[in-house]
């Protein structure tokens, strides 16, 4: 239980470490004030320009990444390897740490972004053959309603299907995407409000290519 705790937070307070708000820091804003108020990379994207957005996304990919790849195996000073902890839980578990860290920063008042990034960070450590379906699925979605947080919650989808498909009996891998899935639902709620009521912002062409204005 010891290496279960120990490795649950540090994942959990690697999550912490927002990309955009340790760059905003660093170039003297806080994005949270910014645009949608989201510190994702989404919104730094659109506020602070291509190279800002991508450092974010960077940053925050590859700490989902790091948490899976390296902090389930490692043998921590003090704390060893519990033989009776299977390694897949603890990855996932792990995964899903860093993940709310991310969303739920204790360092800056438990308000970070909405996780996509670094559960893509995740699912690529986790396994590379997922990530095809969901980022296939995130621009068709957005190609065809405009919608960025509703291309996020449809990748999130893809990703259960996939794992169904790909990996139909590995039950710890298809409930941790499950999860993950409606996590990431529920960290967009306010999107969802916000469609329904005809409010949320829809890109017309992908801004991801478009010149700053």
């Amino acid at each position: 239980m010891l290496e279960l705790a120990v490795k649950l937070l540090i994942a959990y307070l690697l999550g912490t470490a927002l990309g955009s708000l340790i760059l905003g820091r660093l170039r003297g804003v806080d994005i949270r004030s910014m645009g949608s108020g989201n510190a994702g990379a989404t919104n730094a994207l659109r506020t602070q320009g291509k190279l800002f957005g991508l450092l974010v996304l960077l940053v925050d990919v590859a700490k989902g990444l790091f948490a899976v790849w390296w902090l389930p195996t490692a043998v921590l000073p003090g704390v060893g390897v519990d033989p009776d902890l299977p390694r897949q839980w603890l990855t996932l578990a792990c995964g899903l740490a860093v993940i709310v860290g991310h969303v739920y920063p204790v360092w800056f008042g438990f308000r970070g972004g909405k996780g996509a990034a670094t559960v893509l960070g995740v699912i690529a450590a986790v396994d590379l053959r997922l990530v095809l379906p969901m980022i296939f699925t995130w621009f068709l979605a957005l190609i065809l309603t405009g919608y960025v947080g509703l291309a996020t919650m449809l990748s999130g989808a893809a990703l259960v299907a996939a794992v169904y498909v790909l990996e139909p009996n590995n039950v710890p891998l298809l409930c941790f995407c499950l999860s993950v899935s409606i996590f990431v639902v529920y960290t967009h709620r306010g999107n969802i409000a916000r469609m329904r009521a005809g409010q949320e912002s829809r890109v017309r062409r992908l801004w991801l290519f478009r010149s700053r204005a």
